[in-house]
């Protein structure tokens, strides 16, 4: 009888909630660390930077929307701030429910044109001169 209490509390809501929460925040430590190796700590959609506490707002959005694929490369990834991840998820989900007639309008959200790097090789030019 315990451990049919044992079995039931197991796979009740709640822990079944908090194991996939667990599994989510391991899953997204992973990716989310490499991520922030690889690209600088601005938001590809809207340019801001960030840095200390408020790296916390800067999250890794998956171009494909699968979550599983996460190549060490980075290609799927691309780090947006909080409310350009939301607005990018946002526009998945009406896509999906709606149809997409962003082709045929050009009303696409364009990413950012902000390129931090853009002129690196310049400065290191002056820097020898």
């Amino acid at each position: 009888m315990a451990t049919d209490k044992k079995t039931a509390f197991s796979d009740s809501p709640d822990n079944v909630i908090t194991e996939a929460k667990r599994y989510q925040k391991q899953r997204e430590q992973g990716y989310r660390e490499q991520a922030l190796k690889i690209f600088p700590w601005i938001c590809a959609r809207c340019g801001r930077e960030f840095s200390g506490k408020k790296l916390q707002q800067l999250t890794v959005h998956h171009k494909d929307h699968n979550h599983d694929y996460n190549p060490a490369d980075g290609s799927n990834w691309e780090l947006l701030c909080i409310y350009c991840h939301e607005q990018e998820h946002t526009k998945y989900l009406e896509e999906n429910q709606y149809g997409s007639d962003n082709a045929t309008t050009g009303n696409e959200n364009p990413s950012s044109t902000f390129k931090p790097f853009a002129n690196l090789e310049s400065l290191f030019k002056t820097k020898k001169s």
